[in-house]
C-alpha cells in the first residue's frame, strides 16, 4: 500500500478540510503609541507605525474595530520623564487618558496597558534605581502597585508588567485584589529575553538605556530552563496569561512554556521582526504579505494562544481577503 502524503495537497478544498493551524483576526493585539504630540508622526524604523496624538486615538482605533480586532495594547509617550517616571502613576497621565477616551468610544474593546518605567524615567530603565544605578526591588514594587492602580481606575482590562522584577506579579495581583479589581488580568511578560530585537521599538518608545543594558533582569537568549522557571514562578504568583517575547527566534520556548503552563500563552512579534519584514519588502528581496501570514502562523502554531503583532491591521485585511476568496 502506498503512502502519498500529498494526496491531501493536490486539491484547495481538502487542503483548507486538513489544515492544522487557522490564523483568525481574533489572535491578534495591536500595539498603539499614544503621545501629547499634535502631529501623528511615523516611526522611522517601523515603516507604517505610527505615534498617535491622545487628541485623535479614537479614530485610530476606530479602524482597528472595524477591521474586527477586538484588542490592543497600549503605550504611552510621556510629555516629561523624570528618576521615577511619575507621570506612569499619575492619574492624568497620557496612558491613563488613553484609555478613558478609548473606553468611552469602544467599551467592548479589550484595552491592555503596558506596565512598566522604561519610557518614563530619565535613565531608561525597567523600574527605580538605587544610588548604585541598579534596580531598587522594593521601591519599583511600589511603584508598580500605584500604575496598575492607575490603569485599573481608568478603565483597562488587562494590566501587561513587562519590567521583569522579581515577584512583581505576587504583588499587581494583591494591590488589584485588594482595590476591588479582582476580575482585572495579569498578562506577565515573564519570559522576555534580553533581545537585539528591541531597537526599533527603543526608538518608538523613547527607551534606550542611558547607561548600562538590561541583561541583569532580561533572560539570556541561550536560556530555556530558566524562562519554563519565571513562566512557572509567574503562573503560580498568580498571572492569568504568560508571554514569550520576542516571538520567532524563540518558538520552541513559546512551545515548550504551553506545554508546561496551565494558563494561556501569548507571543510578542516585536519591533525588529516587523523591521526586517518591511524592510526585506521594500528592497524586493520578500512577499510582505506572504511572509506575514507564514510568520504569524509560525508563531500560533508553536503554541500562542494570541499574538502581540505590528502587523495586526495587514493581517486583519489579508486574512479577510482570503477567507473572502475562498
Amino acid at each position: 500500500m502506498s503512502k502519498l502524503p500529498t494526496r491531501l495537497r493536490r486539491n484547495p478544498v481538502l487542503r483548507q478540510l486538513v489544515e492544522e493551524t487557522c490564523l483568525s483576526i481574533n489572535d491578534l493585539v495591536q500595539p498603539i503609541f499614544v503621545t501629547y504630540s499634535n502631529e501623528k508622526t511615523e516611526i522611522p524604523s517601523m515603516p507604517g507605525q505610527y505615534h498617535i496624538p491622545l487628541d485623535v486615538i479614537e479614530k485610530e482605533v476606530e479602524q482597528l474595530v472595524d477591521l474586527g480586532i477586538s484588542a490592543i495594547i497600549l503605550f504611552g509617550i510621556p510629555a516629561s520623564k523624570d528618576e521615577k517616571g511619575l507621570d506612569a502613576i499619575n492619574d492624568k497621565g497620557i496612558v491613563q487618558q488613553a484609555i478613558r477616551k478609548i473606553k468611552q468610544h469602544f467599551p467592548d474593546l479589550l484595552v491592555i496597558t503596558d506596565v512598566c518605567f522604561c519610557q518614563y524615567t530619565i535613565h531608561g530603565h525597567c523600574g527605580i534605581l538605587d544610588d548604585k544605578g541598579l534596580i531598587n526591588r522594593k521601591e519599583s514594587l511600589e511603584y508598580l502597585q500605584k500604575q496598575v492602580i492607575s490603569h485599573a481606575n481608568a478603565g483597562a482590562d488587562v494590566v501587561a508588567p513587562s519590567c521583569m522584577i522579581d515577584e512583581m506579579i505576587k504583588y499587581i495581583r494583591k494591590v488589584l485584589d485588594n482595590s476591588g479589581y479582582e476580575d482585572i488580568s495579569i498578562l506577565s511578560y515573564a519570559v522576555k529575553y534580553a533581545s537585539s530585537f528591541y531597537g526599533p521599538f527603543r526608538d518608538a518608545a523613547h527607551s534606550t538605556p542611558k547607561h548600562g543594558d538590561r541583561q541583569s533582569y532580561q533572560i539570556y537568549p541561550g536560556n530555556i530552563q530558566e524562562a519554563l522557571k519565571e513562566a512557572k514562578i509567574d503562573e503560580d504568583e498568580g498571572a492569568d496569561i504568560i508571554m514569550v517575547k520576542p516571538a520567532l527566534p524563540y518558538l520552541d520556548v513559546i512551545h515548550q512554556v504551553k506545554n508546561m503552563v496551565q494558563c494561556p500563552v501569548a507571543a510578542y512579534q516585536v519591533s525588529g521582526e516587523y523591521a526586517m519584514i518591511k524592510a526585506a519588502s521594500e528592497k524586493g528581496w520578500l512577499d510582505e504579505n506572504k511572509c506575514i501570514i507564514e510568520s504569524l502562523t509560525g508563531i500560533k502554531r508553536a503554541g500562542a494562544n494570541f499574538i502581540i503583532t505590528y502587523f495586526a491591521i495587514s493581517a486583519a485585511q489579508l486574512i479577510k481577503k482570503i477567507s473572502n476568496e475562498k
